[in-house]
């Protein structure tokens, strides 16, 4: 546990985010040029980088010579005479600025790059306190842990363990390298090298995280280097990233997204993940970027720079995978996500505030008074249950009702006998962006359902009278910073909901998602019987913004089926589908030597990849039609999609606006005839006005750009 306490430094607001530099071009002379492979030059970690040196052709290779802040290190380049290139790992950097320097004969070029601790951080501000090291509590494939902490930033020492897969299906540890199971499975890559199926994984930590990564790696062979692969890596890396939110901090967490999936292994990727790439162990977006960050570094100064990298992430991993992709472009080339939201703090947060909200009123304030039909579509829902199942997922907004269970109870936030403990919920565990309330001390919050007119759909409809309209939305109330029931609406900080869109916690997707191949696979469960939160309309809602950002949505791709094999299973072949049309699409890019636009991406599209679903038959067969959001097609029927009670009242589909503006009462907006005193009432009930959600949220615009640091 470390001991170190919270920082003032953490009261950071939006105003203190800075946006990196763009990363070096190529220099039109085509004269000596350095590039970082790595990591860009500004977030280097741990002491060394992967660097580049690109010679011109009359110019030979053994002519440069390099140095490292004055010292020699050309050494430590090896030449490649096909590219004519040199590339080495460069190590001994000092803290804080170094200044790399190529020459050969009267050409110079200079790299300056800022180093930062492998324990970070880097981008994401300062770190969280208190923090629950975990090093002794995460399983290794052969059995064991990595054992307590080396220090207070929760390192343990990096090591190699080797697993391999049976000819039954198992994947089993291998405590001798040197032995050969009788049992050894053979499998070929995605390249055509038939290779035994024996797996190298390695565990450490970075940024406070524990990270793994896992090849396909013959340890009777030499060990992999960035310029020495072996015959079982395709070339290709898939990032994983895990699900959740509710518990998702202060912890170093006990799982990674999952590096041993034999069907991405048998194909030859290399996969990596970290514990702070699992939402329910790290919840905030911003520190899951800066981890992937780290971890990919660390990859390519051991294994050498990948084609591509795809992000593969269901749920709480769609979220990462859509924002790291737009708002850290160039760790992510193609995504593919599964039961996707849009991010953390607009469409889901709204629609679990909103359910808390309905449950409350429906349960403690008019119980009775509304059937569970007439609830269900206030709340727009397709079950009822929904509306208590999303309602528990707000306790994400409840910074006393969840913690994971490595932070002791003495140190968890509780209004009455800990008020000065750690509080957990999403904005207190975003804070570096959102900063603190100068009188509470709490995070601020980007909140709010001022002016929201609950049930207007069902209102119109005729599901419910204007007098229970007026009734729910008279009682509503909203919720205080301690998520208890409040008799007023919420209201927004418009600190924090300026931050939240300029620092990309609302997804944009018109920044490095318009140059993305998106691939969007939904295992339907909005029929659960006790409901379930993963709504088609969150992918609706992404689908939307990039449409509204980039004038369409060509680069992203929906994929429907039911949920016979689980959320995010590879035992789908409609997911399988997903990997190997993403894996083509990325590949025809890598040959495109241009750098990627818009138009490209969509260009390179395989032919035949196009909104799909796939039928409920025992045999199903693949739907090939557009999936929408008026349920349109066979589709539509067979995977129909849900509202939300923000879109029941009229919210757009984006389902990005935090704190609507708003707009008088105005009779006419109405196709029910108010009497005179139900129009009085709804007057008083909305006194500063209704939402108009045809002009842009308070506080709404694009972000400030890409790579920006906290």
């Amino acid at each position: 546990m470390s001991s170190r306490p919270i920082l003032a430094a953490a009261c950071a607001v939006a105003a203190l985010a800075s946006v990196l530099s763009a990363p070096p071009v190529a220099a039109g002379s085509g004269g000596l040029r350095l590039v970082p492979l790595s990591a860009r030059a500004e977030v280097v970690t741990g002491g060394d980088v992967l660097v580049a040196a690109e010679v011109p052709g009359d110019t030979p290779l053994d002519e440069v010579r390099l140095t490292l802040d004055g010292a020699d290190v050309t050494g430590a380049f090896r030449p490649d005479t096909a590219t004519h290139t040199l590339t080495g790992l460069v190590d001994g950097l000092r803290p804080g600025r170094n200044h790399l320097v190529a020459t050969a004969g009267r050409q110079r070029d200079r790299l300056d790059m800022t180093n930062h601790p492998a324990t970070g951080p880097v981008i994401s501000g300062p770190q969280q306190t208190p923090f629950a090291c975990t090093t002794d509590l995460f399983r290794l494939v052969g059995g064991g842990t990595l054992g307590a902490p080396l220090d207070d930033d929760c390192s343990a020492a990096t090591r190699v363990d080797y697993a391999y897969r049976t000819t039954g299906g198992q994947t089993k540890p291998l405590p001798d390298p040197s032995a050969r199971p009788a049992d050894l499975a053979w499998t070929t890559t995605l390249t055509g090298e038939t290779v035994p199926f024996l797996i190298r994984i390695e565990t450490g930590t970075l940024n406070r995280a524990i990270y793994q990564i896992a090849m396909l790696h013959d340890p009777a062979t030499p060990d992999p280097a960035f310029d020495r692969r072996g015959p079982g890596w395709n070339d290709r890396l898939i990032y994983t990233f895990g699900g959740g939110c509710r518990r998702g901090w202060y912890t170093q967490g006990t799982d990674t997204g999952g590096v041993l999936d034999p069907r991405m292994l048998g194909r030859g990727y290399a996969v990596a993940s970290a514990s702070l790439n699992v939402f329910g162990n790290n919840c905030n977006d911003l520190l899951a970027a800066e981890t992937m960050m780290m971890v990919k570094e660390r990859f390519v100064e051991r294994y050498g720079e990948p084609l591509f990298t795809i992000g593969w992430g269901s749920s709480g991993g769609a979220y990462q995978s859509h924002q790291i992709a737009d708002n850290y472009p160039g760790l992510l080339d193609g995504i593919v996500v599964g039961r996707s939201f849009p991010d953390v703090a607009s469409a889901t947060n709204l629609t679990l505030f909103d359910a808390r909200l309905l449950e409350h009123y429906f349960t403690d304030v008019a119980p009775g008074e509304f059937s569970q039909e007439q609830q269900r579509q206030i709340a727009g829902f397709l079950r009822w249950q929904s509306i208590g199942n999303l309602s528990a997922g707000a306790n994400r907004l409840d910074p006393a009702a969840e913690f994971p269970a490595e932070l002791p109870a003495q140190l968890r936030y509780d209004a009455l006998t800990n008020p000065g403990g750690a509080r957990g919920d999403v904005y207190d565990h975003t804070v570096n962006v959102y900063g603190r309330d100068p009188v509470t001390g709490f995070a601020r919050r980007p909140l709010d359902n001022v002016g929201v007119q609950y049930g207007l759909a069902a209102l119109e409809s005729g599901a419910i009278s204007a007098e229970q309209f007026l009734d729910l939305n008279e009682g509503i109330g909203g919720l205080d910073a301690d998520a208890r029931p409040t008799t007023g609406r919420t209201v927004a900080d418009p600190i924090a909901t300026r931050a939240a869109y300029d620092s990309g916690r609302i997804l944009s997707s018109g920044l490095g998602l318009a140059t993305t191949p998106i691939i969007d696979y939904r295992a339907y469960s909005e029929d659960a019987a006790n409901g379930d939160i993963h709504m088609a309309t969150h992918g609706f809602a992404t689908r939307a913004r990039l449409e509204a950002a980039n004038g369409d949505a060509d680069n992203q791709v929906l994929l429907v089926e039911d949920s016979r094999y689980g959320g995010f299973s590879l035992t789908s072949p409609a997911l399988r589908y997903a990997l190997t049309t993403m894996d083509q699409w990325l590949t025809a890019l890598a040959g495109d030597e241009a750098a990627p636009t818009h138009g490209r991406v969509v260009r390179a599209k395989p032919a035949g990849l196009t909104d799909a679903c796939w039928s409920r038959d025992a045999e199903p067969r693949r739907i090939v039609q557009p999936i929408t959001p008026d349920n349109a097609g066979v589709c539509g029927e067979l995977y129909p999609a849900y509202s939300t009670p923000r879109l029941v009242a009229g919210a757009p589909l984006t389902d990005d606006v935090v704190a609507c503006r708003r707009k008088d009462v105005d009779r006419s907006d109405y196709t029910v005839d108010f009497t005179p005193a139900e129009y009085a009432r709804l007057l008083e009930i909305f006194p500063s006005g209704v939402c108009d959600w045809s002009r842009p949220g308070a506080g709404q615009r694009p972000p400030r750009g890409t790579w920006q640091t906290f």
